[in-house]
């Protein structure tokens, strides 16, 4: 199959007919490009996860042009959605909430509940409304592997295995969203993302909600069968293809015992901008000290070091993490393993 690169407004009509089609089609959001189809379609959702290898237990989100159209997927709409949607939306915030029989079952991992969003990306947005579809779309990568961010990463990923991405430029986010669940009395970040909980929690306090936002992130094991509450809660997901190893700036010990190990290795680092490399190494690159500017550069940074012909990556996690830093630490946490 021949994968084409089309700029946005060239290709927005040609996209929203593959969707209507029953075919797949990548475009960008405001937190990573997604692989979307027809989310009522069931041969459609079927594509996706043939075409991202993905394992039929880790749920998709549908992304919706408005509210109106998000109560329409669902059987329930609470006070706590209403008000987060109020709030965040459009942007970069997932609801849980109980799926009505419009949504595919497989997009829900055979759950009764379904992952709603409204995506603010204008892209996004418009292709929404030229399918006039909701839209299942996970990142449009191969599974498990790192987060496309740009056009081109997408076809570094995917080409041969769809027909058209559309190009809107870099995305500006940089993390996938944050998913929320709201189908209880309190709601559950499932995910953490660029909606953090202290937002959540400012939020739900000017609305007069007195509950807690509790965070229920989990690492299930990537062979398990079990339906996954939300994506991204595999252990191993967003990975390099390169070996990839974790480090904590306050514990430099294991990390300067494994470095003599290495001697005849070429080892890429990535680390934050406050911490001092050692030499010797292959490659460096410098994350920027800003939570969100950090996010944004986030994946194109470990895509750009699993290129760079290394044996081993050295992967720097932030600490103490609270904001945007949760969710990056979240994703390195996902990609990498501990240091032997």
């Amino acid at each position: 199959m021949l994968t084409r690169i089309e700029p946005a407004d060239l290709g927005l009509q040609e996209a929203a007919e593959l969707i209507r089609r029953g075919d797949l089609v990548a475009f960008p959001t405001e937190t990573v490009y997604g692989l979307g189809a027809d989310a009522g379609n069931a041969s459609a959702i079927e594509k996706i996860y043939q075409v991202k290898e993905r394992p039929a237990n880790n749920p998709l989100i549908v992304h919706v042009p408005d509210v109106a159209a998000a109560q329409s997927y669902s059987y329930g709409f609470s006070p706590l959605a209403v008000a987060f949607a109020q709030a965040f939306w459009p942007g970069p915030l997932t609801l849980v909430l109980p799926r009505n029989d419009r949504i595919c079952p497989a997009v829900s991992a055979g759950k009764t509940t379904v992952a709603i969003r409204c995506p603010s990306n204008p892209v996004a947005q418009e292709l929404l409304r030229a399918a006039g579809r909701p839209i299942a779309a996970p990142s449009a990568n191969r599974s498990g592997h790192t987060s496309p961010t740009t056009a081109q990463h997408v076809y570094d990923e995917l080409a041969g295995r769809i027909a058209l991405i559309l190009d809107g430029g870099a995305c500006g986010v940089g993390l996938e969203s944050t998913v929320v669940d709201v189908t209880g009395t309190s709601p559950a970040i499932l995910r953490p993302g660029a909606v953090t909980q202290a937002m959540l929690a400012r939020c739900l306090a000017a609305a007069g909600f007195s509950t807690p936002v509790a965070v229920l992130t989990r690492h299930a094991g990537n062979s398990t069968n079990e339906p996954l509450d939300s994506p991204g809660q595999l252990e191993s997901h967003y990975a390099p293809r390169t070996a990839a190893y974790r480090f904590y700036a306050s514990d430099l010990r294991r990390l300067n015992a494994y470095l003599p190990t290495m001697r005849n290795q070429r080892i890429g680092m990535l680390c934050l901008e406050s911490f001092a490399a050692p030499a010797g190494l292959a490659k460096i690159l410098v994350l920027p000290a800003a939570e969100q500017a950090c996010a944004r550069a986030l994946y194109g940074a470990l895509r750009e070091l699993d290129t760079a012909g290394c044996d081993v990556l050295l992967i720097q996690c932030p600490e103490n993490s609270v904001g945007v830093w949760a969710a990056i630490e979240d994703r390195l946490r996902r990609a990498t393993k501990e240091l032997p």
